[in-house]
């Protein structure tokens, strides 16, 4: 019996809204697909998550900014570790292909 999956298969053609697919939760770990086009964070808000982030780009771009007034630019393989409560969101993601998120969620919640 096989489980093999891939992360560029099955992806909607239609894309008015943003994808989110939990690949795997065990304890306080998550991993998810996210596959944007032209998406981005609504202008007010920001996400304030309980757990910490690491998330890579697999394919597309995007920009996230942070409540600081940092931004940083991801591109095809970039990743980076986003702190539990570190606001931020996504300023920008291509419009002209998808942009395939892997986000893992981790470290305790209730921390």
């Amino acid at each position: 019996m096989s489980n093999t999956k891939n992360l560029f298969t099955d992806i909607p053609q239609d894309l008015d809204t943003e994808v989110f697919d939990t690949l795997l939760q065990s304890g306080d770990t998550r991993i998810e697909r996210i596959i944007s086009k032209g998406h981005k964070s609504p202008e007010s808000g920001w996400y304030d998550q309980e757990q910490h982030e690491w998330v890579m780009l697999l394919e597309g771009a995007a920009t996230i900014t942070f409540e600081s007034g940092k931004e940083t630019n991801l591109n095809k393989g970039d990743y980076l570790n986003i702190p539990a409560h570190t606001k931020h969101k996504v300023l920008w993601t291509d419009p002209s292909c998808e942009t395939i998120w892997l986000a893992v969620f981790y470290g305790d919640k209730k921390a």
